[in-house]
């Protein structure tokens, strides 16, 4: 057990350590610029999405997940991100298409710098993990479907929640508990 552990460990680490930087804060960047911001992910990845969301919803931002019953319609000056391991999920490329005709800003966060998701988005996170498809360029992992994906997208996204936070200096851990649902 404690070689797998350390194994996963050890997975995720080099795939973190090989994010762009510029593309990690270019996020951060579109994050505070947005009016409001929208996640959109299926599966797993959609539930990456959603504590995503859930941490800048804690940090003061106007968030929605997509396909949820009280999300407003995106609009000029808004943000979607597209959350894709394989940048080819029908409905998050549908998604994307939908957001720049609104004229929204779309961030694909892929694996794939080449797929139709990136193709369409205006900015990308790309992380250089291995996906459910296996393709060559891929890492190797001893981890089934998109697990190496899904966990670097969690870790990821919350480093850059946590520099987002740090560099907009609106809130700071009692704020964001003062968020935090109180219906539990």
């Amino acid at each position: 057990m404690k070689q797998t552990i350390h194994t996963v460990t050890y997975e995720i680490s080099q795939v973190l350590t090989n994010i762009s930087e510029d593309q990690a804060m270019q996020l951060s960047r579109s994050l505070m610029r947005a009016k409001q911001i929208f996640v959109a992910g299926e599966g797993r990845s959609g539930l990456m999405g959603k504590a995503f969301a859930m941490r800048l919803m804690h940090a003061g931002y106007h968030v929605y997940v997509t396909g949820e019953t009280i999300t407003p319609n995106i609009q000029e000056d808004d943000l979607l991100i597209a959350i894709s391991g394989s940048g080819s999920t029908d409905s998050i490329c549908q998604f994307a298409k939908k957001a720049k005709e609104q004229g929204a800003k779309v961030t694909a966060v892929t694996t794939d710098v080449n797929s139709n998701l990136a193709d369409m988005s205006d900015e990308m996170l790309i992380i250089p993990a291995a996906t459910k498809k296996r393709r060559e360029e891929e890492p190797t992992t001893i981890q089934p479907l998109g697990n190496q994906f899904d966990q670097s997208l969690h870790l990821l996204l919350d480093a850059i929640i946590i520099y987002t936070i740090e560099q907009a200096k609106k809130t700071d851990n009692e704020e964001m508990t003062k968020r935090h649902a109180n219906l539990e």
